[in-house]
């Protein structure tokens, strides 16, 4: 009797010109996903899930993605129930906007702004290096994970508490915000899981298990 194949799920990578592609592509492929780069919005219908990396000043990737073409595709994929992973600026890109850039329009997919750190003589902006990942709720992102799990990050700008999410997993960084989020078919991480070791693989590994699988 011939054993059944395993089918690594698919996930859509969107490359717009603001998101490091390449690493994040490898860290999928190495959680068991098969991953397909595309810089075309008429691929996003019927995809199985997006990934959405961003990297730089959010008016500058907000302007690439608009130039893109891919803000309605995506928006109606999130209408539709499509499962979408943000990683780093693309986590920010899921709420209305960013104190990094007035008036910039992000996805409004989630109610809220993005912050900067408050000038504070003990931390230097932007946070750069290992920090904790404490759980709250049942995020599949980080369903049985051990916590405190250390992720990496590079940013200066946050999504506070008063964001109001499903679930998720909370850092501190002179104050106290969002590091990873689910918010019904919307799931992101403000840190780089591409950069975290085995923490960052394990949470993919769950966006494979939990959320594509589940």
């Amino acid at each position: 009797m011939t054993a059944p194949t395993t089918e690594r799920p698919e996930v859509l990578l969107l490359d717009y010109g603001a998101g490091n592609v390449r690493s994040a592509a490898k860290a999928l492929e190495r959680a068991g996903m098969t991953v397909r780069v595309s810089s075309d919005p008429a691929d996003v219908p019927g995809a199985r899930a997006l990934v959405v990396p961003g990297q730089g000043h959010f008016r500058q990737v907000m302007d690439a993605f608009d130039r893109s073409g891919f803000r309605q595709p995506v928006l109606d994929a999130a209408a539709a129930g499509t499962p979408i992973l943000g990683i780093c600026v693309g986590m920010q890109m899921l709420l209305e906007g960013s104190e990094e850039a007035p008036g910039v329009a992000g996805l409004g997919l989630i109610p809220g702004t993005v912050l900067r750190f408050p000038q504070d003589t003990q931390r230097k902006v932007p946070q750069m290096g290992w920090n904790s990942l404490d759980k709250v709720g049942d995020s599949p992102l980080l369903a049985d994970l051990a916590c405190p799990a250390y992720a990496y990050f590079v940013h200066s700008y946050y999504v506070p508490l008063t964001v109001e999410v499903d679930a998720g997993a909370l850092t501190e960084y002179g104050v106290p915000f969002w590091a990873a989020l689910s918010h019904g078919n919307l799931h992101a991480t403000q840190f780089h899981p591409e950069k975290s070791g085995e923490v960052g693989l394990a949470i993919l590994d769950r966006f494979r298990r939990n959320v594509l699988e589940g």
